[in-house]
C-alpha cells in the first residue's frame, strides 16, 4: 500500500475508535434502520452518467474551495447540471472534508432526487452506517486497502441499507481482486459500480492511459467508472470510446466557476458519444457498412 492509504488507513481507525466511543454499533444499526430511504442512483438510458465530487481540498491540487462560497450552492449546481449522484469528501486530515459536509449536501439534494456518496477511506461496517446516518445513498469501498473478507463486509452492509457501492481500483491486482469478490456476489440485491483509479498514489501524478490498459479487465456485468484524469470534454470521449458508462469529476469541476455549465456540456460530449457507439454497433450487428 502505498504511504498515503497508509496514512489515511491509520487515520481512519483512529476516527472510528473514536466515534464507536460516542455511539455503540448496536445503537447506530438501529437508528439508521429506521431511516426513510435515501434517493436512488439512476443511470441514464442515454448511457453515460457523472458523479460530481465536492472536496475543498487535495493532496494534489491544494486547496480547492476558491469558487465555493458553500457546500450547498455547489452541490445543488452538480444537481441541476445533471449528475446522478453527488460525491463528498468526509476525511478530515488530507481532503478538509467531515460529515456534516455529507449532511448538509443530503438536505438540499434530496429534493432533487440526486443521492449522495460518502467518500472516504472506510475500513469497517461502521462507517458505512455512519454515512446512511448522515445521510449518504452510496459510499466508496477502496479495494486496495482491504482483504476480501473486509470487502464483503462492506458491501454486505451497504446492501442491507440499501446503498450503491463505488468498488475503486488502481491497477490490474486490484481489479482482479475485485472480480474475485464479486464472482461471489452474482445475484446479490445490490447496486456496485467498478471504478478504476488513474491516480499514482506515490507521484499524486494522474496516468491517464491506464484507462485503455485496463479497459478489458473490468468486471463485466458492473458499471465502468472513470476516475481522475477526466478534465474536459474531449477526456469523456476518450473515456466514454473505450467503454466507461460513468466518470467521476472533481478537481476540475471544483476549480470551476461555472460548474453547472462544465457538467452540462461534459454530459452532452459523453451521451452524444454513447449513442454513436450504440448506433454504429447496431448498423454493424445488422451489416451494413460503417465509416472507420
Amino acid at each position: 500500500m502505498s504511504g498515503l492509504l497508509t496514512q489515511m488507513t491509520q487515520s481512519s481507525l483512529d476516527r472510528l475508535e473514536q466515534a464507536r466511543a460516542r455511539e455503540s454499533e448496536k445503537a447506530l444499526w438501529a437508528r439508521v434502520s429506521d431511516m426513510p430511504p435515501a434517493p436512488a442512483l439512476r443511470l441514464s438510458p442515454e448511457g453515460f452518467d457523472i458523479i460530481a465530487e465536492c472536496k475543498l481540498h487535495s493532496p494534489s491540487a491544494g486547496d480547492l474551495s476558491a469558487n465555493t462560497s458553500d457546500v450547498e450552492s455547489r452541490v445543488t449546481d452538480y444537481a441541476c447540471g445533471g449528475a446522478c449522484a453527488v460525491s463528498v469528501l468526509t476525511e478530515p486530515l488530507r481532503f478538509g472534508g467531515q460529515l456534516e459536509h455529507l449532511t448538509r449536501a443530503a438536505r438540499v439534494l434530496a429534493p432533487h432526487d440526486v443521492p449522495v456518496m460518502r467518500k472516504d477511506f472506510l475500513v469497517d461496517p461502521y462507517q458505512v452506517m455512519e454515512g446512511r446516518a448522515a445521510g449518504a445513498g452510496g459510499v466508496l469501498v477502496i479495494v486496495r486497502m482491504l482483504d476480501k473478507s473486509r470487502i464483503t463486509a462492506l458491501l454486505d452492509c451497504a446492501a442491507m441499507l440499501k446503498m450503491f457501492v463505488l468498488l475503486e481500483a488502481f491497477d490490474a491486482a486490484d481489479l482482479e481482486v475485485a472480480s474475485e469478490v464479486l464472482a461471489q456476489r452474482r445475484g446479490h440485491d445490490e447496486q456496485i459500480l467498478v471504478g478504476l483509479n488513474c491516480r499514482d498514489l506515490d507521484k499524486l501524478t494522474v496516468e491517464f492511459s491506464r484507462l485503455s490498459e485496463l479497459a478489458d479487465s473490468m468486471p463485466s456485468g458492473y458499471p465502468p467508472v472513470a476516475e481522475s484524469g477526466v478534465l474536459t470534454p474531449d477526456d469523456v470521449e476518450n473515456a466514454v470510446g473505450l467503454g466507461y458508462r460513468v466518470a467521476l469529476i472533481g478537481t476540475t469541476l471544483m476549480n470551476s466557476p461555472k460548474p453547472r455549465e462544465l457538467l452540462g456540456k461534459m454530459l452532452a460530449t459523453g451521451r452524444q458519444t454513447a449513442m454513436s457507439l450504440t448506433t454504429r454497433k447496431l448498423r454493424i450487428a445488422k451489416g451494413e457498412a460503417v465509416e472507420e
